[in-house]
């Protein structure tokens, strides 16, 4: 499925106050790299890199209304795939400490906090929000016969 940066910029938009959604120039710009990996569904998509040997999830968005049907669980599982077939052996990640879906979400799939960055993110409102960082090991991918 071909999706545009504009419309990969909607779907940001539509999930995303906090942090800031991303433009399509910003979307673009990141996709131009060529660590960056995009993986998307009708109503989702997930931006990944991998440097060396480790992985980071740059992103999931989910729209709103397609939220609570495993679309964000099968992209986080379609990124631990591709980032162990690209090498990695671990996975990092950043969210927002006050995103309790996400965190599950981080959570169910492995992932475990392994540091924070007090008032990293700052709402729409002024409020400041700590980041968590969170990680886990990969299995390596398996050998090819």
């Amino acid at each position: 499925m071909t999706i545009s940066p504009e419309e990969l910029a909607a779907i940001h938009a539509a999930a995303f106050s906090t942090p800031r959604p991303w433009n399509a120039a910003e979307i673009a710009d990141l996709l131009s790299g060529p660590q960056a990996f995009l993986i998307t569904e009708p109503d989702g998509f997930l931006i990944g890199r991998v440097i060396t040997d480790e992985a980071e999830l740059l992103t999931v968005a989910v729209r709103p209304e397609a939220r609570g049907r495993g679309l964000g669980t099968g992209l986080v599982a379609t990124f631990l795939s591709e980032a162990r077939a690209r090498g990695a052996t671990t996975a990092f990640l950043e969210v927002a400490a006050d995103n309790h879906a996400a965190n599950a979400l981080y959570a169910s799939a492995g992932f475990a906090e392994t540091g924070r960055r007090p008032g990293y993110y700052v709402k729409p409102d002024g409020k400041k929000i700590d980041a968590l960082i969170l990680a886990r090991a990969l299995s390596p991918a398996p050998a090819n016969s």
